[in-house]
């Protein structure tokens, strides 16, 4: 019997039992449907992400104090570690020890909440230099300034507030001189930030911006960093800057080797790699895990196909009768499952791509995240593929019981 003819008696069975078809392919639906919207989500989740980091821009450099972390169990080594202090930014801003570097700003964060008259807001609190966050990000105060670098001398109790803490705290009245209270000490707002969003890792609306030595000394109660931001001439000097840093630092620390480095520096490429390594991980796991619905429902598959050869004993015995030989019948039973599954993965890379789209949209307009959409080809490519390898591995053993039947006992099979 010719290909031709085996594809159209495979297509006829199938459209015979729609009912019972729809169920077979279910599950390969739903796996492909769920593998599609992971990677979707993933690949969207790396982009925002990236965009995120790109906003610092290339030329930034970060130094964080510890070893650099190489799993969970390092974190709290590295949030607490204390080896940053002001004698190394002193070092750092030499130019015979970093010639490249153009700015440099320390950073402390400060956890808790703020209130006034009663109303009371957790915002995201820094201790920082504020003309550094302005150039860096590209965002100043729409109503009052940046606390200079006289206030950070000083250790002046002066804040520069987001939109939204503003809103919060003060409603529609003016904020602009007022004293807010973090910690039981007053704070003079100076500035309000427009109304701006996430720009980086910040939301610009919720933050609360404090001179990072009135932090360290009447807050934090610290005489370290969380962190130390530094800007380069370009990035094409970035990788030299990093060599210039870690000499320096090493130097400040009596560090003799690179093993016994007490802080860790990141580059914009680096964050990059981390993100999409950890990504990349994060959504090959969960479509591992999703991939083990596929082998349920090629199981499914198989346990259908078994009660299909059953239901049509008389079919296969009248088809072997006019000449089918085993090779035929097994053929039309294997292009069947095929077919299934392979419309499933179909299906399911079509849900898979409009339930994306609707969480992109979802995300974007509902809180004010740039998620980009992404279509992912590969996995879309994958999905067929896979849904077709199912329904011929789990379809091999139907159509053997199939083309094993006897003619004459096939056709007085009641």
């Amino acid at each position: 019997m010719i290909f031709r003819h085996l594809l159209t008696a495979s297509f006829v069975g199938i459209k015979t039992h729609k009912t019972r078809s729809a169920l077979t392919i279910l599950g390969i639906v739903i796996g492909i449907t769920s593998i599609m919207m992971i990677v979707s989500i993933g690949h969207g989740a790396e982009d925002l992400i990236l965009k995120e980091i790109g906003g610092m821009g290339a030329d930034m450099v970060v130094i964080r104090p510890g070893k650099e972390p190489t799993g969970p169990s390092d974190l709290a080594d590295t949030l607490f570690a204390d080896s940053l202090k002001k004698s190394d930014i002193s070092a750092l801003k030499k130019k015979s020890n970093v010639p490249e570097l153009v700015d440099i700003a320390p950073a402390v964060i400060v956890t808790g909440t703020v209130s006034y008259k009663g109303e009371t807001y957790r915002p995201q609190m820094f201790g920082w230099v504020a003309e550094f966050m302005g150039k860096t990000f590209n965002i100043y105060p729409e109503e009052g300034v940046f606390f200079s670098e006289d206030d950070i001398k000083r250790r002046a109790s002066v804040v520069v507030i987001g939109h939204k803490v503003k809103e919060e705290l003060f409603g529609m009245s003016d904020a602009l001189g007022k004293n807010i209270k973090i910690k039981d000490r007053n704070f003079k707002v100076v500035g309000v930030f427009p109304k701006k969003g996430q720009v980086a890792f910040l939301d610009i609306d919720e933050v609360i911006i404090i001179p990072y030595t009135t932090a360290q000394a009447y807050l934090l109660g610290i005489d370290h960093f969380h962190e130390v931001m530094v800007k380069a001439t370009s990035a094409d000097v970035v990788n030299r800057t990093v060599q210039d840093i870690e000499l320096t630092l090493r130097g400040t620390h009596n560090i003799t080797g690179s093993e016994k480095d007490d802080f860790y520096v990141v580059t914009q490429q680096g964050l990059v790699d981390q993100v999409k390594t950890i990504l990349g991980i994060l959504t090959a796991f969960l479509s591992s895990v999703v991939a083990i619905s596929l082998v349920v429902a090629g199981i499914g598959v198989m346990n259908i196909m078994l009660v299909s050869v059953t239901e049509r004993t008389r079919e296969i015995g009248l088809r072997k009768a006019l000449g089918a030989t085993n090779k035929d019948i097994s053929t039309q039973f294997i292009l069947e499952a095929v077919i299934l599954t392979g419309v499933g993965g179909l299906i399911g890379i079509f849900f898979g791509a409009v339930l994306s789209f609707l969480i992109s949209v979802i995300l974007t307009n509902f809180f004010a995240l740039d998620w980009p959409f992404s279509f992912p080809l590969f996995a879309a490519a994958l999905g067929i593929g896979v849904s077709s390898l199912v329904g011929l591995i789990f379809g091999i053993y139907p159509a053997k019981q199939a083309a094993k039947k006897s003619p004459i006992e096939a056709l007085r099979y009641e």
